[in-house]
């Protein structure tokens, strides 16, 4: 085109096409004929010449025998060297933009008076091949971007792991948008950013996977800032770290586009530049493509992982309201609590804690923790404002304490804190029944999610369940212990009353009258007889009364204790009894009795209920508790929740804090298998604030 014009000007004349630049008053020679500059040569713009006034005005422009002899620079040079007496330069305006101009110069001759016009004829031709040939590339840029889209929604689609996605966007920018480096950085609660992935064929600006620091001016605080895209095209007045080591690599433009992940700022794709001037207008607008899929992306997989996270918190609570539906002891509650809550949220320790009575202290009740710190279960700590649980006990709500200075903290907390590195501590309180119970504790070397507290809650509500449950049951245990007492009491006093009371007058009685038979005449003997009589069912009652006396509560229980005991009870029962006691020992006064009772009770129904030809008892004792079994070869067919015997007996078997099973199939004989607890107290739980 610049060869065509040149030749429609005649002997003398040299033409180019210039493209105006976007940073600034420049033009870039795209197209020349019969000059010798070089294509792609860049002049700044000459205040007076046709190509300027064409940049300011939009419209042609000439001028004519202009002296160049006392002005400096290339365009001067080369109007000299050409002897230039004549320079004519029309716009050419590419779909409504001024994209450059078309300049003729003369050397022999002034340029015709037409020659604007003429010359407009041949930069519609001009505009016309630019913006189609701009119009190709852009339709082939686009062909590209969105080839390069459909890979990364394929990525998405297949649910990839995001390393993996951020490593696609990476290099797809790169190579599509034409950016030489790119990021993919996430921001951190802490105020940090910790770059995730890039793409730079110079080499990585920061190392991946470390938290970086974001102050001062650099893009990523802009964004964060804003929420919006955000560039840097000019480093020189920067300050800051990260601006400090992008100036040393050569950064020239840099552009940010924020990633926003259910309505938050999750993180930015940061574009840069080592090339001179900045990167293109529009490359804020081609990231925001990309950093939407990367949100879906995101998204995606923080759903997958609340759904799983759900899921494992669904089972957890399950597995611990298992436990407390089936009455286990608080302490293993408090343990398995603080195990699924430790694995749960993948903490460094978490613990059940009970405030003591003035609030003054705490005590570790149950604990998990990766830390060895087995040994605090049990230990007893002194409230201070470096506690999570000391803002509970004020309060009685959630409260949390994150980078936490430990140096200044003085006791085990301290101690606790320095050597394991803690940096972020969470506590919940348990309420039992409106009051303020304890505290479910976590701690870790990291910051712990925002929505730790409320996960907590569940948990808390279970433990604080399992405690008053365990306290009604330790209530009702006291309770049944008091009346079984009470009974045992009623039954000794009968015991001593019948002893010394009516025993001893029936056996006054029964002298009296075989006394009285002594003074009877001889001739009267069936008055002797029928005194003897008397007498003789008098002695009958007394065996009879002796025999109810022992069977309420015999002395050699107390004496002998409960081997002995089950001996001569065996030997008074009314079908034989095989004994398997073991050696003789003495046990706590409550369990002898209830033992005795269950036994007693046992070998009556198998000779009156159960008909049964032989019994079988046997005692152990193993891992502190009795246990005790009676079997016969009866009928069968008891039913343990009908009738006052068997009931009678599992109420007190339970106040004792144990348990009583009853097998009795009909035809197949009935068991009775006892366990009791030595330590008659292990059922009080002491839970109580």
């Amino acid at each position: 085109m610049s060869e065509e014009v040149a030749g429609l000007f005649g002997a003398g004349a040299c033409a180019g096409v210039l493209r105006f630049e976007n940073d600034g008053p420049a033009v870039v020679f795209v197209g020349v004929a019969e000059v010798d500059i070089p294509i792609g040569t860049r002049w700044e713009f000459r205040a007076g010449t046709p190509s300027a006034e064409v940049y300011r005005t939009g419209r042609s422009a000439r001028v004519d025998a202009m002296d160049w002899s006392s002005e400096e620079g290339p365009v001067a040079e080369a109007a000299r060297s050409l002897d230039v007496v004549s320079t004519v330069a029309s716009p050419i305006v590419v779909e409504g933009r001024l994209w450059g101009a078309m300049s003729v110069s003369s050397s022999e001759r002034l340029m015709p008076l037409d020659a604007e016009g003429r010359l407009g004829e041949f930069t519609e031709i001009v505009a016309t091949a630019i913006a189609n040939a701009e119009s190709r590339k852009a339709l082939a840029h686009l062909v590209d971007q969105q080839a390069a889209l459909r890979r990364v929604a394929t990525l998405v689609a297949r649910g990839v792991r995001p390393v993996e996605m951020f490593s696609a966007v990476t290099e797809a920018v790169s190579r599509v948008i034409g950016v030489p480096a790119v990021s993919v950085v996430r921001y951190e609660a802490d105020g940090t950013a910790t770059e995730l992935a890039n793409y730079f064929s110079r080499g990585r600006l920061f190392p991946v996977g470390v938290p970086m620091n974001i102050d001062g001016t650099n893009i990523l605080r802009l964004v964060r800032e804003s929420g919006a895209a955000a560039r840097i095209d000019d480093y020189s007045q920067t300050k800051g770290e990260m601006a400090e080591i992008v100036r040393r690599a050569g950064v020239q433009s840099t552009v940010g586009v924020p990633v926003v992940v259910a309505g938050r700022v999750w993180g930015t794709v940061v574009g840069s530049t080592t090339e001179p001037g900045p990167l293109p207008a529009d490359t804020e607008l081609r990231l925001a493509d990309f950093t939407e899929l990367l949100a879906t992306a995101l998204g995606n997989a923080e759903s997958r992982e609340a759904l799983e996270q759900l899921f494992e918190e669904q089972a957890a609570l399950r597995r611990v309201a298992t436990l407390v539906a089936e009455g286990v002891r608080p302490g293993e509650i408090f343990s398995a609590v603080s195990e699924e809550i430790s694995r749960l949220f993948d903490t460094d320790s978490a613990a059940v804690v009970r405030f003591d009575h003035d609030g003054q202290a705490i005590t570790f009740v149950g604990l998990a923790s990766s830390l060895s710190l087995e040994t605090i279960v049990g230990a007893r700590w002194e409230l201070n404002d470096s506690m999570a649980t000391a803002q509970v006990y004020r309060t009685g709500r959630s409260a949390r304490l994150d980078g936490m200075d430990w140096s200044t903290v003085d006791g085990p907390v301290g101690e606790v804190g320095r050597s394991l590195g803690i940096t972020s501590t969470v506590a919940s309180p348990i309420v039992v029944e409106g009051r303020l119970w304890g505290a479910m504790h976590v701690a870790a070397k990291r910051t712990l999610s925002l929505s730790t507290e409320a996960h907590l809650v569940a948990f808390t509500e279970l433990v604080a369940t399992a405690i008053a449950n365990a306290d009604s049951k330790s209530e009702l245990a006291a309770s049944r212990r008091r009346i079984v007492t009470a009974s045992d009491e009623t039954r000794r006093r009968i015991e001593r009353d019948l002893h010394d009371g009516a025993q001893q007058r029936l056996v006054s009685v029964a002298l009296a009258l075989r006394e009285t038979g002594l003074d009877v005449p001889s001739g009267l003997h069936p008055l002797h007889e029928r005194i003897g009589r008397a007498a003789d069912e008098v002695d009958g009652v007394i065996d009879d009364l002796r025999e109810l006396a022992q069977g309420i509560h015999p002395a050699i229980l107390l004496e002998r204790g409960l081997g002995p005991a089950l001996r001569t009870l065996a030997l008074r029962a009314s079908v034989p009894v095989e004994l398997d006691i073991g050696p003789q020992q003495r046990f706590p006064k409550p369990i002898e009795v209830g033992a005795y009772y269950v036994v007693s009770e046992a070998l009556t129904n198998a000779a009156k209920h159960a008909h049964a030809s032989h019994a079988r008892v046997t005692l152990e004792q193993e891992n502190g508790y009795v246990r005790l079994s009676i079997n016969d070869d009866g009928i069968g067919g008891a039913d343990a929740t009908r009738g006052s015997g068997l009931l009678g007996l599992r109420d007190r078997v339970e106040a004792l804090g144990g348990s009583l099973e009853v097998e009795s199939a009909a035809g197949k004989g009935t068991s009775l298998v006892v366990t009791l607890p030595l330590d008659a107290s292990t059922e009080t739980t002491g839970l109580k604030v």
